[in-house]
């Protein structure tokens, strides 16, 4: 268990007492947070033990097991959950919220398991062209991010398995769009072709930044990407520029990186407008460069926020700097 370290908090209240219990739970992984009344982190700590290894009807007990030592020594503890565990393969299905929507409307529906104390924040869902899209996670991110960097309109994106671009306007999340860059890139980095002219070190299941990065090839992935052709004939050429020796093997997976993630991009067709104000990357170090990377060879400026915007989004889910919950949030 992570040890309890020292931060601000409002006059009045003791800076080591928590309270909220910030939990992202997601497909591989579950990150918790004991959160002061101000938002500061007091302790984290994460696990493996994401949706794909609890067995079904094994939620509570795997609760216990990560937090169940935070919540006996705080018992007035709230906590929030937010990601992959509100799912239908989840803990419990939390019904998604429909966009437009903002902190306030993600109150109003949170899904009690256990009233006053235990909730799970629900996902969201927009629809376009007919067809609909939906996040669970990513939303708290969102809005963390918006309050770290004092926006109340901007773009951003959330690199990872499925990426998602999202549009906030007024403090309001107004539509956002999902790309499968991620497990693309591990699918034709482990099983297609194109793996065998890439190194063999990264094994099935082995995450994008376990291959070495060379600045140069992902440089001429996005930029090839953003030719004519489309990405179904740029992938080809991992494999002709090594048959070709124009391209050595541990260069191949960062091409291959930088043709994906710059399809992403030429996707967006960012207006003028974007381009000059700039986009927000929410993500882990490692993506978060690359995407930096790539959007600034678009001439694109960027903003990066690390994995704190999801326990600012959910302390903003609590309530006041005072602790006062808001919306359902007390019921």
């Amino acid at each position: 268990m992570a040890e309890l370290r020292p931060g601000r908090a409002p006059a009045g209240a003791s800076p080591f007492e928590p309270l909220l219990l910030a939990v992202d739970w997601g497909t591989t992984t579950v990150r918790g947070a004991l959160l002061a009344a101000d938002g500061t982190v007091l302790a984290e700590r994460a696990s493996p033990r994401g949706l794909l290894s609890v067995p079904p009807g094994g939620w509570g007990v795997a609760f216990e097991a990560e937090f169940g030592a935070w919540l006996a020594a705080h018992p007035g503890l709230r906590c929030l959950m937010a990601g992959m565990v509100g799912s239908r393969q989840g803990w419990a299905e939390a019904p998604y919220c429909a966009c437009p929507a903002g902190p306030p409307d993600l109150a109003a529906q949170l899904l009690w398991l256990q009233p006053g104390r235990l909730a799970i924040v629900p996902g969201l869902s927009t629809e376009a062209g007919g067809l609909p899209d939906v996040m669970r996670g990513e939303e708290t991110q969102v809005f963390g991010a918006l309050e770290i960097l004092g926006l109340s309109d901007a773009i951003l994106v959330l690199p990872g398995t499925h990426s998602k671009w999202v549009t906030v306007q007024g403090g309001r999340i107004t539509g956002f769009a999902t790309h499968m860059t991620g497990e693309c890139f591990a699918l034709f980095r482990q099983h297609s072709i194109l793996a065998r002219t890439l190194p063999a070190a990264a094994l099935p299941g082995a995450a994008a930044a376990a291959d070495a990065w060379v600045p140069e090839a992902f440089d001429q992935g996005v930029l090839q990407a953003q030719t004519p052709g489309g990405l179904l004939h740029h992938l080809f050429c991992v494999r002709t520029l090594s048959l070709f020796d124009r391209l050595d093997a541990a260069s191949g997976a960062s091409l291959l990186s930088g043709l994906v993630i710059g399809e992403e991009l030429r996707a967006q067709a960012l207006p003028a407008q974007v381009r000059a104000s700039g986009v927000v990357v929410i993500g882990s170090a490692a993506l978060a460069t690359r995407y930096q990377r790539a959007l600034g060879l678009l001439g694109v400026p960027v903003q990066a926020v690390g994995a704190e915007a999801t326990w600012r989004g959910l302390a903003a889910l609590m309530g006041s700097p005072t602790g006062t919950p808001t919306g359902t949030l007390g019921a």
